[in-house]
């Protein structure tokens, strides 16, 4: 999402503002997987490993140098993954570098089964489960999966309850996207649809206003009062929101800057978004 100075919101009720024009797959071969692979089917590093292990999510196989095999934070894990079928090997770290082409494995790399999205319904009743005012994202667009595993990890750690994400022209939930997301996608939910204008409308019957990101001509985020349910739609790193995203939305945002750069990663923006909803709710429970 590009951003520039806006105009400011009068803090009324959330107006309509159209005008803006912006511009299962698993490796056959277990002990040799290839470059396309280890993108779409490996996860490596510790941490991720770790938060993919103490999750309910089937692993097909584990790689793992020996002094880890029996460390305290693992042994009991990989004694549970070995019951449900996961298959250890205990190999050095040469292998590991073969495997993931020299990435930073720390020593452990996991073969991850195909990622199991959530349905539309399924997503927006886990969320109101959780609290009576919840927060989702959509991501209209978003191909960088590097990207799209920030937006997760700082969505889950601001207490997002979840994301939807389109079938076409976007990326879906890889292993690069969940090692970016450093183990919060155990804890975050993803739904995966066919069509988000019409996925935007089924928010609205649910009681969500909508708000989208855009790089100039949106209210201002610090004059925005985010209340109740809340969709927050960011854009592709390219074109930002469709103009048909646009016109579903409720209100349109925007962050204003000062310095020469006129643009910010699509990452950062939603995140500092997301972080002034968490602010706002956060002050006010505060002065409770």
């Amino acid at each position: 999402m590009s951003t520039k100075n806006s105009k400011f919101n009068s803090q009324e009720k959330p107006q309509q503002n159209k005008q803006i024009k912006l511009k299962d797959r698993r490796s056959k071969n277990y002990n040799s997987p290839t470059a396309k692979e280890e993108d779409d089917d490996l996860i490596y590093g510790r941490h991720t490993v770790q938060a993919a292990l103490k999750s309910e999510g089937y692993l097909n196989r584990i790689w793992i140098i020996s002094s880890l095999r029996y460390d305290p934070r693992f042994h009991i894990l990989l004694n549970e993954a070995k019951t449900k079928g996961t298959i250890i090997d205990e190999v050095d770290h040469r292998r590991l570098d073969q495997i993931t082409q020299r990435k930073n494995h720390q020593g452990i790399v996991a073969q991850i089964s195909p990622y199991e999205y959530k349905e539309l319904h399924e997503l927006i009743s886990q969320a109101k489960s959780k609290t009576d005012q919840p927060v989702l994202l959509v991501a209209n667009g978003i191909n960088d999966p590097h990207n799209l595993g920030a937006i997760i990890r700082t969505g889950e750690a601001l207490g997002v309850q979840g994301l939807i994400i389109p079938q076409r022209r976007a990326v879906g939930i890889t292993s690069t996207v969940k090692k970016v997301a450093a183990g919060a996608l155990e804890n975050f939910a993803v739904a995966r649809v066919i069509n988000l204008s019409s996925t935007l409308e089924e928010l609205k019957k649910e009681g969500f206003w909508i708000y989208g990101t855009v790089a100039s001509e949106g209210e201002a985020i610090h004059t925005v009062k985010f209340i109740g349910a809340i969709v927050l739609v960011v854009g592709s790193e390219a074109e930002g929101l469709s103009l048909l995203i646009q016109k579903n939305c409720d209100v349109l945002v925007s962050i204003p800057i000062s310095g020469s750069t006129q643009s910010l990663n699509v990452s950062v923006a939603a995140g500092m978004v997301i972080y002034e909803i968490h602010r706002q709710r956060w002050s006010k429970n505060l002065r409770i």
